[in-house]
């Protein structure tokens, strides 16, 4: 009876793991989608320039994602008919959280070069691509 319980316990706790990968995967795919849905409604022109974390290596995810995290709150909407989707989307992007952190990188935010909004987004949107794999 001990070794069916036990058994049983081992079965349930595997399938929640199994189940865990999925749902993350599916989370930073609907990131992607956000930060899509924000590429077309930025205001590009006229606007300060953000860094862009390009590239980080694999244990400086954490400080990466937090770059653009503090980037994201200077984005402004390209007219005041997107003003609401805008910052909804904002708040969405400062949600998200990496499940691991890693270790903090010595590279400030302040050391990444700086760029175009979009090109900005395009970047994070790369730097998920790279969590998801």
């Amino acid at each position: 009876m001990e070794r069916m319980i036990i058994f049983c316990m081992l079965c349930f706790c595997s399938s929640m793991v199994l189940t865990a990968a999925p749902h993350k995967i599916a989370k930073y795919k609907q990131l992607l989608k956000t930060i899509k849905l924000l590429e077309t409604t930025v205001k590009d022109k006229d606007v300060e320039l953000l860094h862009t974390p390009e590239n980080p290596v694999d244990g400086c995810l954490f400080t990466a994602v937090t770059c653009f995290q503090k980037g994201t709150l200077k984005l402004q909407p390209e007219n005041s008919q997107v003003n609401s989707t805008f910052t909804q989307t904002i708040k969405v992007l400062n949600r998200f959280t990496l499940s691991d952190p890693g270790k903090q990188c010595e590279s400030s935010c302040e050391s990444y070069e700086k760029k175009t909004p979009k090109e900005f987004l395009k970047s994070f949107a790369k730097l998920i691509k790279k969590v998801i794999k």
